[in-house]
């Protein structure tokens, strides 16, 4: 009897600790922290945890739909999985979702495992905690704030002593030219008056001279003048300020956005046009505040950027918590930077398709140590590194004129070599001196009515 209780206590400590370490193991059902990174790579296109984007917000979606439609983790599961084939398998919950959210179709994940699902649902329950901000860069701040009054005050200092010290070298000069006036011998006081104290009587003695001088100081004027004169319109450098602050850095440079997806008519048109608000909402629709922390410019914060966005959606008339425009929009009076004279003819088309491989050529050969892979950086330069975008070259004649004289033909550029092909072959009969290496001069690029009409 004893051993038997002594055998029934050792079952009952041993199922305990069988109980507890199992509810060690499963209390958890997924992995927040490997769910926050799912998330934010599958989900945060269409959902956020605490607001609308264009799907409902997640936090505490597990509760939610067990409370409104009665189902469990299991229906979300499929639901994240493949929600079309539940609505086709007339789910009435999973229909109830879709027309109350404008019949906006979900993406489905079936590359996403089950344990993924349920990092993903952990993690929109129990969204860890954010790290604590680096005492560091708090402490930076607050010296740097600290430290602009000092540099002030001392700034004040110099300039009040470098005038203290000018005045004081006027006051000892005026002295001196007293105290040399005063011991002046009657010698030199004759001699003083004998100088000749007249414009007119200097020119009268040397006048061959004063005419030289003359001729070379109009000669100057003249050459300053015109030198004036042509540049007038050019604005190498030009970078105004925009009513909505757009890096290209941050779109073209970090995020890798071709240009030709926003500037679409640079490929096909005349002119490349500054693009629609509707352009931007293709990507701010669901991108309403700015997440990329690991690229911040000097003196910007994340403040500032979800800012400009909000300029966006007053500008097209969005709103972001209903997910659908209000109808009342603003215009946005950009301001342009490059514009080229009435009088000149210049279609983009022409350059960035038929002439594309052969312009980044020759840049990239006058250049080896600054090389381009896009067309459009040949003319305005490097876009992708600026966060204001300026103008980068001159844009004068002589600029276009040394570019045609210097930019070799490309015979064999799919777009246009069929098309003059009778051309090509006429050319390289013309030049075979070069080689076969024929410039845009060669083919009419220096001709005036090229550019001009």
């Amino acid at each position: 009897m004893i051993s038997w209780r002594k055998h029934y206590k050792q079952t009952l400590i041993a199922i305990g600790l069988l109980l507890s370490t199992s509810a060690s193991i499963y209390g958890q059902d997924g992995d927040p922290k490997n769910g926050e990174k799912l998330f934010k790579a599958n989900c945060t296109a269409c959902h956020a945890l605490d607001k609308q984007v264009i799907g409902p917000p997640l936090k505490g979606v597990v509760e939610r739909v067990k409370t409104e439609g009665g189902v469990d983790k299991d229906w979300l599961h499929k639901w994240i999985k493949d929600n079309k084939a539940l609505r086709a398998s007339g789910d009435k919950y999973a229909n109830e979702i879709f027309e109350k959210y404008n019949k906006t179709e979900m993406l489905q994940f079936p590359n996403l495992t089950e344990k993924d699902i349920d990092d993903i649902l952990e993690y929109t329950t129990n969204p860890p905690a954010p790290e604590p901000a680096k005492t560091d860069d708090k402490a930076t701040a607050t010296d740097g704030a600290a430290a602009a009054p000092a540099d002030k005050t001392t700034t004040s200092v110099v300039i009040i002593s470098l005038i203290a010290i000018a005045a004081l070298l006027v006051w000892i000069l005026i002295k001196l030219r007293q105290l040399v006036k005063l011991g002046q011998s009657e010698d030199l006081a004759g001699l003083n008056e004998t100088r000749v104290k007249s414009f007119s009587e200097i020119y009268e003695k040397y006048h061959y001279i004063g005419k030289g001088v003359l001729a070379i100081l109009a000669l100057l004027a003249a050459y300053g003048v015109w030198n004036w004169i042509m540049w007038i319109g050019v604005y190498k450098g030009y970078k105004p300020e925009q009513p909505i602050y757009f890096s290209h850095k941050i779109h073209a440079g970090e995020q890798k956005i071709d240009c030709q997806l926003c500037h679409s008519s640079a490929k096909y048109g005349k002119v490349s046009e500054i693009p629609s608000m509707n352009v931007c909402m293709n990507c701010h629709r669901t991108i309403s505040e700015y997440n990329a922390e690991h690229y911040m410019e000097p003196g910007k914060d994340k403040a500032f950027y979800d800012g400009e966005i909000q300029k966006i959606y007053a500008a097209t008339g969005w709103d972001p918590a209903k997910q659908q425009y209000t109808g009342k929009t603003q215009p946005v009076e950009w301001t342009r930077i490059h514009n080229m004279p009435d009088f000149v003819y210049f279609n983009h088309s022409q350059h960035v398709v038929a002439g594309e491989q052969a312009i980044i050529n020759s840049f990239n050969k006058k250049n080896p140590n600054n090389k381009i892979d896009v067309v459009c950086k040949a003319c305005h330069g490097k876009i992708d590194t600026m966060n204001v975008v300026q103008m980068a070259n001159d844009f004068t004649m002589g600029w276009c004129i040394e570019c045609h004289r210097t930019t070799e033909v490309d015979m064999n550029n799919g777009y246009n070599k069929e098309y003059f092909k009778n051309l090509h072959d006429k050319l390289k009969k013309q030049y075979p001196q070069d080689g076969g290496k024929i410039t845009v001069d060669a083919i009419g690029g220096l001709e005036c009515g090229k550019c001009h009409y």
